[in-house]
């Protein structure tokens, strides 16, 4: 056996060392290439998976029980879930018409299909006007996809289809609602009511992703812009705090004049409607007054609104209430609206912010304040009951109502602004939306009540003299 001298051991390994260093990076270049080509696969895999459509879809549809759900605002009837684990089916009738089969797992479960309903109604669009603008188009979407829109339809609505089962939902069955959550897009939910002591109740309840491809290519349809353009700021929340707000692309001042109003900071909490049934979501103690949410002692949470669409105490949602915290005095305008022949009126509060002294002004635009409802105060969710935004439908509205009332036209606007004109995010401040009635005795009397953060509670009255 030869004997090796250390020299050529040494030598050997040199060599060794060099070609196994060169080898090396050719490994790094060529694993890296082989990375990047498997992660471009996965990518590709998933944007084919999620923007997948045809013209018949199966769709995952999820229920929560009571204990998965403990707080669970909706009205629940005496039957709730006794009528669950369905399935559904999403059919494809043309560009924009759908029909939402729901599908029975059982016998004594009935098959409920909701016809025909025009999505260009339920998929954000944005008015030709804000177009010219980027940054009103940006509010548009986005207020729009992040605002809830419940659209109902009476069990006799030709829309509506009800077969098969024991009997129970073909006789008790009063009403069906889609709902476009207030959430990332594509999160919709399915809500099926009965009537208990004259009282509507919620007996079945479901949440379920819309197609994503079909969503895109409605989207693109109506619009008529590219998806692309928009579509993180739609499937994920993206703040556009600081956009700058071009308000006369909206509407023309014809006049305007300061009127005298009244935020009686100590008047009671005022409840009801839907907020009667959301204590459970608002997450603070001893409030009573409107004085107390603009104190900065009272620490006032909210359960957080989260995908699929559900309520979340264990992820406190907070608010800004100090960039409202000093109501200053309200301004009246008459308004000519971007293409609307009829002249409307326009609301402006003028808030100080209490730790920067900022003024910061809430707009509601595009109202005739001649025919809201006169009302008494305890029934004021029948009033005009609108969320935030540019080209925004109200948060609930029949499909009748709907259609006759398409929101991309609509001459109605409403945001908070600050003294530079830039868009305040009112979802971290937790203002949602208003609530209007004309006063049920003084038809010159106007009551504003602001609602909180996913319309929890109101947190402001104001009352505004017309005169």
């Amino acid at each position: 056996m030869k004997n090796t001298s250390a020299k050529e051991k040494n030598a050997g390994i040199s060599r060794f060392g060099k070609l196994n260093f060169r080898v090396t990076n050719k490994q790094i270049l060529f694993s890296t290439l082989i990375l990047c080509l498997g992660l471009l696969g996965l990518a590709g895999l998933w944007f084919k998976s999620r923007y997948k459509f045809d013209n018949k879809m199966s769709v995952n549809l999820q229920e929560f029980s009571n204990v998965d759900y403990p707080v669970n605002p909706a009205p629940l009837g005496k039957n709730f879930q006794r009528y669950s684990q369905r399935k559904l089916t999403v059919i494809k009738r043309d560009d924009t018409h759908f029909d939402f089969v729901i599908e029975p797992t059982d016998n004594k479960t009935a098959q409920i299909i909701i016809k025909n309903v025009d999505l260009e109604l339920l998929v954000p669009k944005a008015p030709e006007w804000v177009k010219k603008d980027q940054g009103l188009e940006i509010i548009a979407f986005t207020d729009r996809e992040w605002n809830r829109q419940q659209v109902s339809f009476p069990a006799n609505s030709p829309n509506i289809e009800i077969s098969g089962g024991d009997g129970f939902e073909k006789q008790n069955l009063v009403e069906v609602a889609l709902a476009n959550n207030c959430l990332n897009a594509g999160f919709w939910e399915i809500l099926l009511f009965t009537k208990e002591d004259g009282n509507k109740s919620l007996y079945y309840q479901s949440w379920f992703t819309f197609p994503m491809g079909h969503y895109k290519n409605i989207f693109e349809k109506i619009n008529n812009i590219s998806y692309w353009k928009h579509w993180w700021k739609l499937e994920h929340w993206q703040d556009p705090s600081g956009t700058i707000v071009k308000s006369n692309l909206l509407r023309n001042v014809l006049d305007q004049k300061e009127v005298a109003t009244e935020f009686p900071l100590d008047e009671r909490i005022i409840v009801s409607g839907e907020q009667s049934r959301k204590v459970r979501t608002t997450l603070a103690k001893n409030i009573t007054k409107w004085r107390d949410f603009y104190d900065a002692k009272n620490e006032i949470k909210f359960a957080s609104f989260r995908p699929p669409g559900f309520y979340d105490q264990n992820k406190p949602w907070g608010n800004q209430y100090w960039r409202i915290g000093k109501f200053d005095k309200t301004i009246l305008r008459n308004i000519k609206p971007i293409d609307i022949e009829q002249n409307l009126q326009e609301i402006e509060l003028v808030f100080t912010d209490t730790k920067t002294s900022e003024q910061n002004r809430l707009l509601i635009s595009g109202i005739n304040l001649k025919t809201l409802p006169q009302l008494p105060v305890e029934e004021y969710p029948k009033g005009l009951y609108m969320p935030m935004g540019i080209g925004i439908p109200p948060f609930y509205q029949s499909y009748d109502e709907l259609t006759k009332n398409h929101p991309d036209v609509s001459p109605y606007f409403s945001f908070l602004i600050d003294s530079q004109e830039r868009w305040i995010d009112h979802h971290h401040l937790a203002v949602d939306g208003s609530v209007m009635h004309l006063d049920k005795d003084n038809p010159n009397l106007l009551h504003l009540y602001l609602l909180s953060y996913e319309r929890n509670t109101l947190i402001a009255h104001f009352l505004i003299d017309l005169k």
